[in-house]
């Protein structure tokens, strides 16, 4: 049978990665289907020992492939149930299975693996696995996943899961998916959680900690949280409109596109909240008793349309993960009585303007893939195309947009031709001048 076409800009072999941001992560040649993930934690020493089986589509003939996997002993590979030929040196797993794998086959590596989950060391600092005072957390983006588990490192390779995890009793363990199970046994216990919506692997994650779970908000999406108890009454203030976040992101950007949404909160400080598929995680130090922090529980509910149910194919356009989560933040302003849509353009359109000119928007390049000119930039072109073609156009083009593009991944081009149906005239004037430059374009101030 002949092999189909290599996706763009790959180059023949199993190793090659088709990320133009990050090379060194992702592998050429096949699909990922499903991840089935078997794993034991000790918290106490940070001991996380798993059998990982992996279901993948190959998208070309392979006589070996790759897997990404951090500073893990690897103890045994199989393909199809059949002992494989394996190498491992961080982070990479090299697997030359006893036959070939023909195109079109669908096939399953099965890896057994144990050490201490660390982080990946990268330009961002450490990313993925990391211990907390009295627990773990998981914040993969980008190229944290293969700190705890094998994986095809691609944001645009999205497949299904299901984790279970092991861990003491005295911890309760959370993963991003619906729970399936939950087993006690002598002082362990065991979660189970199924995520069936495809997914990145980046927005997979674990955390674990001495938590009280709790309702984070009624309403027609299940909505709850993990937080430490001391923190409930100061929790129950900062998130206590969080159900009518959720009504009016529904409202504007169309259903919530997955069964729940958690919340966690956990008991150390972190920099940033993080993003995971139906889950975003806090620090302690966001919660003050005064919602001063209201606008990031806004970015990461905003997130699970886009970022996670909308993925970005590479990590290229990630404007339009997070230029569309900051559009959120000013558009929940302006409906909750604080300054309007507006008042946040003009203020960030005057910063933006004393900042050098050295981000093009919809290609930043990877030093700048977190470049704060992103966020706002990417959301004043929001901005200025809500202006352009009106209130009424410009929310019906969110909607169909999410709609038309529910848990598959997205590109720059592709929401520039979805725009255009929805204006009269062309618009490629106003991406060319917002996205595609770095120079600042004036701001319009027609709604």
């Amino acid at each position: 049978m002949t092999p189909g076409p290599l996706p763009v800009g790959a180059r023949p072999g199993a190793d090659h990665s088709t990320d133009p941001y990050l090379p060194g992560h992702g592998n050429g040649g096949y699909r990922v289907l499903h991840y089935d993930l078997d794993l034991d934690y000790r918290v106490t020493g940070n001991r996380l020992a798993g059998k990982a089986v992996v279901t993948a589509r190959a998208a070309q003939p392979l006589s070996r492939f790759t897997l990404d996997l951090g500073q893990f002993r690897v103890q045994d590979v199989k393909v199809d149930g059949r002992p494989a030929k394996f190498t491992h040196r961080p982070d990479k797993i090299r697997i030359k299975p006893d036959k070939p794998i023909g195109y079109g086959s669908t096939f399953k590596i099965e890896i057994r693996y144990a050490g201490r989950p660390t982080p990946i060391s990268g330009r961002w600092g450490d990313i993925g696995w990391d211990e907390l005072t009295d627990g773990a957390l998981v914040a993969s983006q980008p190229i944290g996943a293969p700190s705890w588990f094998p994986c095809n490192d691609l944001p645009g390779d999205k497949a299904t899961f299901l984790v279970t995890v092991t861990a003491p009793s005295a911890y309760t363990v959370l993963v991003t998916g619906d729970p399936v199970a939950q087993r006690r046994g002598p002082g362990s216990t065991t979660w189970v959680y199924e995520r069936d919506e495809p997914t990145a692997p980046y927005l997979m994650g674990v955390q674990v900690g001495r938590y009280e779970l709790v309702e984070l908000a009624p309403g027609r999406v299940v909505q709850r949280a993990a937080i430490p108890p001391r923190l409930r009454s100061t929790f129950r203030h900062d998130f206590g409109r969080h159900g009518e976040i959720m009504i009016a992101l529904e409202r504007m950007l169309g259903p919530y596109p997955f069964r729940e949404y958690v919340v966690v909160v956990a008991d150390d400080d972190l920099d940033d909240p993080i993003e995971a598929q139906g889950m975003a995680v806090f620090g302690r130090n966001h919660l003050d008793g005064r919602r001063t922090h209201e606008r990031l529980a806004v970015h990461e509910l905003a997130h699970q349309w886009f970022g996670n149910s909308l993925t970005v194919a590479d990590w290229r356009h990630i404007w339009l993960n997070e230029g569309f989560a900051t559009y959120a933040e000013w558009l929940w302003s302006a409906v909750s009585g604080g300054p309007t849509a507006a008042a946040h353009a003009a203020q960030w359109h005057a910063w933006a303007a004393r900042q050098p000119a050295v981000v093009t928007v919809a290609d930043p390049g990877v030093d700048r893939m977190f470049d704060p000119l992103v966020y706002k930039r990417g959301a004043l072109t929001l901005h200025a195309l809500r202006s352009r073609i009106g209130e009424a156009a410009f929310f019906a083009l969110l909607r169909s947009w999410v709609a038309e593009h529910r848990h598959r991944t997205v590109t720059t081009e592709q929401f520039r031709e979805h725009a255009a149906r929805f204006a009269p005239y062309p618009l490629d004037g106003l991406f060319d001048a917002w996205l595609d430059r770095p120079e600042l374009p004036a701001l319009p101030w027609t709604l």
